[in-house]
């Protein structure tokens, strides 16, 4: 990490509270509004949502990365998805209000969060057209490329939910590597 991002998120985690979550703590719930947002410190949480009685995970975040729904963030409308954790977490989080009264009081805070918006939705927008043009084979092989860590800390049902498939489809996939 470089030394003024380094600055910055340390700034910014002196404006947080630390916490620690167990694995599966839902630290947002679909339909809710969310009331905090985190930086997680250590651990891994899984975006998802119900899709007729079942859980699609669409994605993961690591140490090092800001969560929250952001429907809560930006209109205080209920959020789209579920924020769980997958392991035990230890994270930062404030309150949105006091979040955006930060980023009033501090632009160092508002700059960063304006740029992580930015960075997110191209995250996002790369991972809707994947969906689209992507068989879940090239998207398992993307996956296994650009983010090996999921591969080595996420338990294999959840990537099968994040690639569309069944586990049963993700084991064959993976034998045939």
């Amino acid at each position: 990490m470089p030394a003024d991002l380094t600055h910055i998120i340390s700034k910014i985690k002196s404006l947080f509270e630390r916490e620690s979550f167990p694995a599966k703590a839902i630290l947002v719930r679909e339909g809710k509004i969310a009331q905090r947002v985190y930086y997680i410190e250590q651990g891994i949480v899984r975006i998802w949502f119900n899709h007729d009685g079942k859980e699609v995970t669409f994605q993961f975040l690591f140490e090092g990365e800001f969560i929250s729904s952001f429907e809560s963030l930006l209109s205080k409308a209920a959020s789209w998805y579920t924020i769980e954790t997958i392991e035990p977490v230890v994270a930062y989080s404030i309150s949105i209000e006091e979040f955006y009264q930060k980023m009033e009081n501090f632009p160092h805070v508002k700059d960063f969060y304006h740029q992580y918006i930015h960075n997110r939705m191209l995250v996002y927008q790369k991972l809707f057209i994947s969906r689209i043009k992507d068989s879940p084979e090239e998207r398992y092989h993307e996956l296994l490329e650009q983010f090996p860590e999921i591969i080595r800390r996420v338990p294999q049902h959840y990537i099968a939910s994040y690639l569309g498939i069944t586990s049963v489809s993700l084991s064959r996939i993976r034998n045939r590597r």
